[in-house]
């Protein structure tokens, strides 16, 4: 990220608000489920490095996604919370020679916390409100939506003032390649959900390693697509240079 003053402000403000929506999620916190909560914070932390590069946009979609959903959906906010904080941590942490960037670190962590933070809250609303209000099925794509959006809006706002691009058209190329996994995780987190609630949690958690297969193949489909946009890259640039 440059050290400009609208980043770093674009920075602080992330984190001022991811902190100021995770204290209230805590202090309005739910029903702890610590064992189930330290399984999904293993997996959640395993899985964390296990990153897709997306094309065209200088980001990584991490196959975490479900588990964080999942934490937001079957657990109390406050171990939503703590799941998000150290599987984030341990996604960005810098590999073996490279550099360790604060200032990427800080904004990852808040605007991940505040998504999470965020989806918790819905959910646990709807679940709690009288008449349709009460469908999980709503509570579920409400907190999709909210993970969503609290995700990819901040990142295109970081990515346009950093790279000096339009924020729409970087929001609009990031969603396009992320919302399908976003569903992905949705229909899996429904499906932990309703084992969960009726053959206990234990069992809910042998559907993640299904994961591992559908990050693979984003990942092939991904990189195939990343093969076919460099010789269109290099016809515009051999264009631009003569």
């Amino acid at each position: 990220m440059n050290n400009t003053r609208q980043t770093k402000t674009f920075i602080g403000a992330m984190m001022l608000t991811g902190l100021s929506i995770a204290g209230y999620a805590s202090f309005a916190s739910h029903t702890p489920h610590a064992y189930f909560a330290l399984a999904v914070l293993a997996l959640a932390a395993a899985t964390s490095r296990m990153k897709v590069k997306l094309p065209g946009v200088n980001g990584n979609m991490s196959v975490n996604l479900p588990f964080l959903l999942t934490a937001a959906v079957n657990l109390s906010a406050a171990e939503a919370v703590g799941i998000t904080c150290i599987s984030t941590m341990v996604q960005c942490w810098p590999r073996r020679n490279a550099k360790f960037n604060p200032q990427q670190m800080a904004f990852n962590l808040s605007m991940m916390v505040f998504a999470t933070s965020a989806a918790s809250l819905i959910f646990h609303a709807a679940a709690q409100s009288p008449t349709l209000w009460q469908s999980s099925t709503l509570g579920l794509a409400l907190a999709t939506v909210t993970l969503f959006l609290g995700q990819t809006v901040p990142v295109a706002g970081i990515v346009a003032l950093s790279e000096a691009k339009s924020a729409g058209r970087v929001w609009l190329n990031l969603a396009q390649l992320s919302f399908p996994y976003y569903v992905v995780s949705a229909g899996v987190t429904s499906m932990v959900h309703a084992m969960t609630s009726h053959l206990g949690w234990g069992l809910a958690l042998a559907v993640f390693p299904v994961m591992y297969v559908i990050h693979r193949s984003y990942r092939l489909y991904f990189n195939a697509m990343a093969e076919t946009l460099r010789p269109q890259a290099f016809v515009r640039a051999a264009g631009a240079g003569a």
